[in-house]
Protein backbone atom coordinates (compact mmCIF):
# COMPACT_ATOMS: atom_id res chain seq x y z
CA UNK A 1 0.00 0.00 0.00
CA UNK A 2 0.88 3.31 -0.59
CA UNK A 3 -0.88 6.61 0.30
CA UNK A 4 -3.98 4.09 0.77
CA UNK A 5 -3.92 2.55 -3.18
CA UNK A 6 -3.79 -1.26 -3.37
CA UNK A 7 -0.48 -1.32 -5.68
CA UNK A 8 -1.53 -4.50 -7.01
CA UNK A 9 -3.69 -2.88 -8.90
CA UNK A 10 -1.25 -0.66 -10.98
CA UNK A 11 1.00 -3.55 -11.53
CA UNK A 12 3.10 -3.18 -8.54
CA UNK A 13 6.08 -5.45 -8.34
CA UNK A 14 5.77 -6.89 -4.81
CA UNK A 15 7.70 -5.28 -3.04
CA UNK A 16 5.56 -2.50 -2.06
CA UNK A 17 6.29 -0.15 -5.54
CA UNK A 18 3.83 0.82 -7.98
CA UNK A 19 4.83 0.16 -11.37
CA UNK A 20 4.95 3.86 -13.18
CA UNK A 21 4.64 2.27 -16.62
CA UNK A 22 1.41 0.37 -16.05
CA UNK A 23 0.22 2.87 -13.24
CA UNK A 24 0.78 5.46 -16.11
CA UNK A 25 -1.06 3.36 -18.94
CA UNK A 26 -4.22 2.96 -16.67
CA UNK A 27 -4.75 6.91 -16.19
CA UNK A 28 -6.75 9.36 -17.72
CA UNK A 29 -3.85 11.81 -18.87
CA UNK A 30 -4.64 15.51 -19.87
CA UNK A 31 -2.45 18.01 -20.70
CA UNK A 32 -4.39 21.46 -20.10
CA UNK A 33 -2.15 23.50 -23.26
CA UNK A 34 -0.83 22.22 -26.99
CA UNK A 35 -0.77 25.12 -29.76
CA UNK A 36 -1.51 24.01 -33.33
CA UNK A 37 0.95 24.85 -36.21
CA UNK A 38 -1.15 27.77 -37.79
CA UNK A 39 -1.98 28.31 -40.93
CA UNK A 40 -0.05 25.09 -42.35
CA UNK A 41 1.60 22.89 -40.79
CA UNK A 42 1.80 18.74 -40.68
CA UNK A 43 -1.24 16.96 -40.42
CA UNK A 44 -2.27 15.48 -36.76
CA UNK A 45 -2.60 12.30 -37.57
CA UNK A 46 0.56 11.58 -38.81
CA UNK A 47 4.15 11.09 -36.97
CA UNK A 48 5.68 14.76 -37.50
CA UNK A 49 7.77 16.66 -36.29
CA UNK A 50 5.58 18.67 -34.20
CA UNK A 51 5.96 17.99 -30.13
CA UNK A 52 2.25 16.45 -30.41
CA UNK A 53 0.57 14.40 -32.73
CA UNK A 54 -1.41 11.73 -32.62
CA UNK A 55 1.14 8.92 -33.12
CA UNK A 56 3.03 10.96 -29.96
CA UNK A 57 -0.39 11.32 -28.10
CA UNK A 58 -0.42 7.34 -28.21
CA UNK A 59 3.23 6.83 -27.77
CA UNK A 60 2.99 8.35 -24.60
CA UNK A 61 -0.87 7.68 -23.59
CA UNK A 62 -1.65 11.32 -23.14
CA UNK A 63 -5.56 10.16 -23.64
CA UNK A 64 -6.79 14.26 -24.19
CA UNK A 65 -4.90 17.17 -25.11
CA UNK A 66 -6.57 20.61 -25.05
CA UNK A 67 -5.91 22.63 -28.17
CA UNK A 68 -5.71 26.29 -28.05
CA UNK A 69 -7.61 28.51 -30.97
CA UNK A 70 -4.40 30.95 -30.40
CA UNK A 71 -4.79 34.35 -31.30
CA UNK A 72 -1.43 36.76 -31.22
CA UNK A 73 -2.11 40.25 -29.88
CA UNK A 74 -2.59 42.96 -32.45
CA UNK A 75 -3.82 46.50 -32.54
CA UNK A 76 -7.17 47.27 -30.42
CA UNK A 77 -8.76 48.64 -33.49
CA UNK A 78 -11.81 47.71 -35.63
CA UNK A 79 -9.01 45.70 -38.39
CA UNK A 80 -6.98 44.30 -35.69
CA UNK A 81 -9.89 42.99 -34.50
CA UNK A 82 -12.08 41.77 -37.12
CA UNK A 83 -8.84 39.71 -37.78
CA UNK A 84 -8.55 38.10 -34.30
CA UNK A 85 -12.16 37.12 -34.52
CA UNK A 86 -11.75 35.50 -38.04
CA UNK A 87 -8.37 33.77 -36.78
CA UNK A 88 -10.22 32.07 -33.87
CA UNK A 89 -13.64 30.86 -35.94
CA UNK A 90 -10.89 29.69 -38.55
CA UNK A 91 -8.63 27.27 -36.02
CA UNK A 92 -11.53 26.07 -33.78
CA UNK A 93 -13.10 24.97 -36.91
CA UNK A 94 -9.99 23.16 -37.93
CA UNK A 95 -9.22 21.70 -34.46
CA UNK A 96 -12.75 20.22 -34.66
CA UNK A 97 -11.72 18.42 -37.83
CA UNK A 98 -8.32 17.66 -36.82
CA UNK A 99 -8.81 14.15 -35.59
CA UNK A 100 -9.69 12.90 -39.23
CA UNK A 101 -12.10 10.19 -37.55
CA UNK A 102 -9.24 8.87 -36.13
CA UNK A 103 -9.58 10.87 -32.82
CA UNK A 104 -12.50 12.20 -31.04
CA UNK A 105 -13.51 15.92 -29.97
CA UNK A 106 -14.80 15.63 -26.99
CA UNK A 107 -17.23 18.91 -25.79
CA UNK A 108 -18.01 17.45 -22.19
CA UNK A 109 -16.57 15.76 -19.30
CA UNK A 110 -19.01 12.46 -20.02
CA UNK A 111 -17.80 12.35 -23.73
CA UNK A 112 -13.84 12.64 -22.45
CA UNK A 113 -14.96 9.51 -20.05
CA UNK A 114 -16.45 7.33 -22.48
CA UNK A 115 -13.96 8.23 -25.20
CA UNK A 116 -10.77 7.21 -22.38
CA UNK A 117 -13.13 3.67 -21.37
CA UNK A 118 -13.31 3.43 -25.35
CA UNK A 119 -9.49 3.93 -25.76
CA UNK A 120 -9.56 7.16 -27.89
CA UNK A 121 -7.77 10.04 -28.18
CA UNK A 122 -9.45 13.20 -26.56
CA UNK A 123 -9.02 16.42 -28.39
CA UNK A 124 -10.63 19.22 -26.51
CA UNK A 125 -10.90 22.97 -28.25
CA UNK A 126 -9.92 26.06 -26.36
CA UNK A 127 -9.27 29.86 -27.09
CA UNK A 128 -6.06 31.60 -26.04
CA UNK A 129 -6.57 35.45 -25.64
CA UNK A 130 -9.79 37.28 -25.24
CA UNK A 131 -9.12 39.02 -27.90
CA UNK A 132 -10.56 36.81 -30.52
CA UNK A 133 -13.61 37.69 -29.12
CA UNK A 134 -13.24 41.77 -31.06
CA UNK A 135 -14.55 43.78 -27.86
CA UNK A 136 -18.09 41.71 -28.38
CA UNK A 137 -18.33 39.74 -25.48
CA UNK A 138 -21.96 37.58 -26.88
CA UNK A 139 -19.28 35.98 -29.52
CA UNK A 140 -18.75 33.65 -26.58
CA UNK A 141 -21.50 32.10 -27.34
CA UNK A 142 -20.05 30.93 -31.25
CA UNK A 143 -16.60 30.01 -29.54
CA UNK A 144 -19.02 27.40 -27.51
CA UNK A 145 -20.66 26.36 -30.17
CA UNK A 146 -17.41 25.30 -31.33
CA UNK A 147 -16.87 23.12 -28.51
CA UNK A 148 -14.15 25.29 -26.76
CA UNK A 149 -14.07 24.58 -22.94
CA UNK A 150 -12.02 27.67 -21.63
CA UNK A 151 -10.78 30.87 -22.79
CA UNK A 152 -7.50 32.50 -21.85
CA UNK A 153 -8.50 36.23 -20.61
CA UNK A 154 -5.71 37.78 -22.54
CA UNK A 155 -1.91 36.78 -24.15
CA UNK A 156 1.22 39.19 -24.45
CA UNK A 157 -0.22 42.71 -24.30
CA UNK A 158 -3.08 44.29 -23.25
CA UNK A 159 -6.16 43.51 -24.73
CA UNK A 160 -10.05 45.22 -24.21
CA UNK A 161 -10.75 42.85 -21.83
CA UNK A 162 -7.74 42.74 -19.14
CA UNK A 163 -4.64 43.79 -18.78
CA UNK A 164 -1.83 41.06 -19.86
CA UNK A 165 1.25 40.23 -16.98
CA UNK A 166 3.52 41.16 -20.47
CA UNK A 167 2.42 44.18 -21.51
CA UNK A 168 3.93 45.28 -25.37
CA UNK A 169 5.55 48.47 -26.03
CA UNK A 170 5.31 47.76 -29.29
CA UNK A 171 1.43 48.16 -29.36
CA UNK A 172 1.37 51.07 -27.21
CA UNK A 173 1.11 49.14 -24.04
CA UNK A 174 1.97 50.79 -20.67
CA UNK A 175 2.71 48.74 -17.31
CA UNK A 176 -1.62 48.85 -17.00
CA UNK A 177 -4.14 49.84 -19.42
CA UNK A 178 -7.36 49.27 -17.54
CA UNK A 179 -6.09 48.30 -13.96
CA UNK A 180 -6.98 44.86 -14.08
CA UNK A 181 -10.50 43.41 -15.82
CA UNK A 182 -12.25 46.13 -18.27
CA UNK A 183 -16.31 46.13 -17.81
CA UNK A 184 -16.01 43.87 -21.13
CA UNK A 185 -13.68 41.71 -19.30
CA UNK A 186 -16.63 41.36 -16.45
CA UNK A 187 -18.96 40.92 -18.95
CA UNK A 188 -17.19 38.45 -21.03
CA UNK A 189 -16.43 36.30 -17.52
CA UNK A 190 -20.14 36.00 -17.38
CA UNK A 191 -20.96 34.88 -20.75
CA UNK A 192 -18.48 32.26 -20.54
CA UNK A 193 -19.92 31.25 -17.34
CA UNK A 194 -23.20 31.36 -19.33
CA UNK A 195 -21.83 29.03 -21.48
CA UNK A 196 -19.72 26.19 -19.61
CA UNK A 197 -16.48 28.00 -20.66
CA UNK A 198 -13.35 27.83 -17.84
CA UNK A 199 -11.81 31.38 -17.08
CA UNK A 200 -7.82 30.53 -17.73
CA UNK A 201 -6.18 33.40 -16.31
CA UNK A 202 -2.72 32.27 -17.63
CA UNK A 203 -1.22 35.82 -19.25
CA UNK A 204 -3.03 38.01 -17.29
CA UNK A 205 -1.63 40.87 -14.90
CA UNK A 206 -2.16 39.98 -10.93
CA UNK A 207 -4.38 42.68 -11.19
CA UNK A 208 -6.68 41.09 -13.93
CA UNK A 209 -6.39 37.37 -12.42
CA UNK A 210 -7.56 38.19 -8.85
CA UNK A 211 -10.28 40.64 -10.17
CA UNK A 212 -11.45 37.81 -12.04
CA UNK A 213 -11.47 35.04 -9.11
CA UNK A 214 -13.76 37.17 -7.85
CA UNK A 215 -16.00 38.06 -10.69
CA UNK A 216 -16.31 34.25 -11.84
CA UNK A 217 -19.26 32.07 -11.08
CA UNK A 218 -17.27 29.07 -11.37
CA UNK A 219 -13.62 28.49 -10.35
CA UNK A 220 -11.12 30.13 -12.80
CA UNK A 221 -7.63 28.03 -13.38
CA UNK A 222 -4.27 28.99 -15.18
CA UNK A 223 -3.78 26.31 -17.81
CA UNK A 224 -0.12 27.02 -18.09
CA UNK A 225 2.04 29.16 -15.45
CA UNK A 226 4.53 28.28 -13.20
CA UNK A 227 5.35 29.46 -9.48
CA UNK A 228 7.21 33.06 -9.36
CA UNK A 229 8.79 32.00 -5.47
CA UNK A 230 11.03 29.21 -7.88
CA UNK A 231 11.53 31.19 -10.82
CA UNK A 232 10.92 35.09 -10.85
CA UNK A 233 9.16 35.67 -14.13
CA UNK A 234 5.78 38.24 -14.93
CA UNK A 235 4.15 35.03 -16.17
CA UNK A 236 4.43 32.78 -12.65
CA UNK A 237 2.01 32.88 -9.98
CA UNK A 238 3.09 34.15 -6.36
CA UNK A 239 1.79 32.86 -3.11
CA UNK A 240 -1.24 35.41 -2.65
CA UNK A 241 -2.33 34.45 -6.83
CA UNK A 242 -1.98 30.69 -5.98
CA UNK A 243 -4.03 30.84 -2.03
CA UNK A 244 -6.63 32.81 -4.03
CA UNK A 245 -7.08 30.23 -6.97
CA UNK A 246 -7.16 27.66 -4.16
CA UNK A 247 -9.83 29.40 -2.24
CA UNK A 248 -12.50 29.60 -4.99
CA UNK A 249 -11.92 26.20 -5.96
CA UNK A 250 -9.68 26.60 -9.18
CA UNK A 251 -6.25 25.20 -10.01
CA UNK A 252 -2.95 26.04 -11.61
CA UNK A 253 -1.49 23.43 -14.31
CA UNK A 254 2.02 23.68 -13.92
CA UNK A 255 3.47 24.21 -17.23
CA UNK A 256 6.91 23.21 -19.27
CA UNK A 257 8.38 26.52 -20.11
CA UNK A 258 11.51 26.12 -19.58
CA UNK A 259 12.33 29.72 -19.13
CA UNK A 260 9.14 29.86 -16.38
CA UNK A 261 11.23 26.84 -14.43
CA UNK A 262 14.22 28.11 -14.31
CA UNK A 263 15.23 31.68 -14.53
CA UNK A 264 16.82 32.32 -18.02
CA UNK A 265 17.35 28.66 -18.38
CA UNK A 266 17.05 26.39 -22.18
CA UNK A 267 15.09 23.05 -23.00
CA UNK A 268 18.31 20.82 -22.64
CA UNK A 269 19.04 23.00 -18.87
CA UNK A 270 15.83 21.97 -17.38
CA UNK A 271 14.63 18.15 -16.26
CA UNK A 272 11.61 16.45 -15.37
CA UNK A 273 12.60 16.76 -11.48
CA UNK A 274 12.74 20.31 -12.17
CA UNK A 275 9.42 20.53 -13.68
CA UNK A 276 7.97 18.56 -10.53
CA UNK A 277 9.45 20.91 -8.22
CA UNK A 278 7.02 23.46 -9.38
CA UNK A 279 4.49 21.13 -8.87
CA UNK A 280 4.85 19.92 -5.47
CA UNK A 281 5.41 23.47 -4.07
CA UNK A 282 2.07 24.65 -5.34
CA UNK A 283 0.99 21.18 -3.73
CA UNK A 284 2.13 21.67 -0.44
CA UNK A 285 1.20 25.56 -0.77
CA UNK A 286 -2.34 24.52 -1.92
CA UNK A 287 -3.48 21.10 -2.19
CA UNK A 288 -3.46 18.36 -4.25
CA UNK A 289 -6.96 18.90 -5.51
CA UNK A 290 -5.67 22.22 -7.15
CA UNK A 291 -2.73 21.33 -8.88
CA UNK A 292 -2.70 19.92 -12.39
CA UNK A 293 0.08 19.37 -15.41
CA UNK A 294 0.19 20.70 -18.73
CA UNK A 295 3.02 21.35 -21.42
CA UNK A 296 2.34 24.00 -23.85
CA UNK A 297 3.86 21.79 -26.41
CA UNK A 298 4.08 23.45 -30.13
CA UNK A 299 3.89 26.99 -28.04
CA UNK A 300 6.91 26.99 -26.42
CA UNK A 301 7.03 23.96 -23.92
CA UNK A 302 9.10 20.74 -23.65
CA UNK A 303 12.75 20.09 -22.07
CA UNK A 304 15.25 17.08 -21.57
CA UNK A 305 12.71 14.24 -20.43
CA UNK A 306 9.65 16.02 -21.39
CA UNK A 307 10.30 16.80 -24.88
CA UNK A 308 6.96 15.78 -26.73
CA UNK A 309 3.91 14.18 -26.10
CA UNK A 310 5.66 10.42 -26.37
CA UNK A 311 7.60 11.10 -22.95
CA UNK A 312 4.15 11.79 -20.54
CA UNK A 313 5.51 8.48 -18.88
CA UNK A 314 8.22 10.54 -17.48
CA UNK A 315 6.33 12.54 -15.48
CA UNK A 316 4.54 9.66 -13.84
CA UNK A 317 7.74 8.15 -12.83
CA UNK A 318 8.63 11.19 -11.14
CA UNK A 319 5.51 11.44 -9.07
CA UNK A 320 5.95 8.12 -8.50
CA UNK A 321 9.13 8.16 -7.32
CA UNK A 322 8.47 11.46 -4.85
CA UNK A 323 5.92 9.21 -2.83
CA UNK A 324 2.88 10.26 -5.00
CA UNK A 325 -0.39 7.74 -4.63
CA UNK A 326 -2.20 6.61 -7.87
CA UNK A 327 -5.47 8.28 -6.70
CA UNK A 328 -2.78 11.58 -5.98
CA UNK A 329 -1.06 10.57 -9.67
CA UNK A 330 -4.47 10.57 -11.39
CA UNK A 331 -5.87 13.60 -10.15
CA UNK A 332 -2.73 15.90 -11.62
CA UNK A 333 -2.78 14.22 -13.97
CA UNK A 334 -6.78 15.31 -15.46
CA UNK A 335 -9.29 14.24 -12.62
CA UNK A 336 -8.63 18.10 -11.07
CA UNK A 337 -9.21 19.58 -14.41
CA UNK A 338 -12.65 17.56 -15.11
CA UNK A 339 -13.65 18.15 -11.61
CA UNK A 340 -13.86 22.06 -12.46
CA UNK A 341 -14.76 21.39 -16.33
CA UNK A 342 -17.86 19.61 -14.61
CA UNK A 343 -18.52 22.43 -12.67
CA UNK A 344 -18.56 25.08 -15.42
CA UNK A 345 -20.82 22.68 -17.28
CA UNK A 346 -23.16 22.20 -14.31
CA UNK A 347 -23.33 26.02 -13.76
CA UNK A 348 -24.01 26.48 -17.26
CA UNK A 349 -27.09 24.51 -17.47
Amino acid sequence: MLGGVDLGAWGGDGCGMIDPIALHRSLLTIDTHIDIPWPEGPQFVDDTRRRVDLPKMQKGHMVAGCFAAYVPQSPRTPEGHASAYARAIAMLDFINLMGAGKARVCRTVDAIEKAHRDGATVIVPCVENGHALAGQPERVVEFARRGARYMTLSHNGHNVLCDSSNPRPDLNDGEKLHGGLSALGREAILEMNRNGLLVDVAHVSKASMMQAAEASRTPVLSTHSCIKALCDNPRNLDDEQLDVLRDVGGMVNITAVSGFLKAGAKPDQVTVADYVDHLDYAVKRIGLDHVGISSDFDGGGGFSGWKDASECGAMTAELVKRGYDAKAIAALWGGNFMRILRLAEQAAS
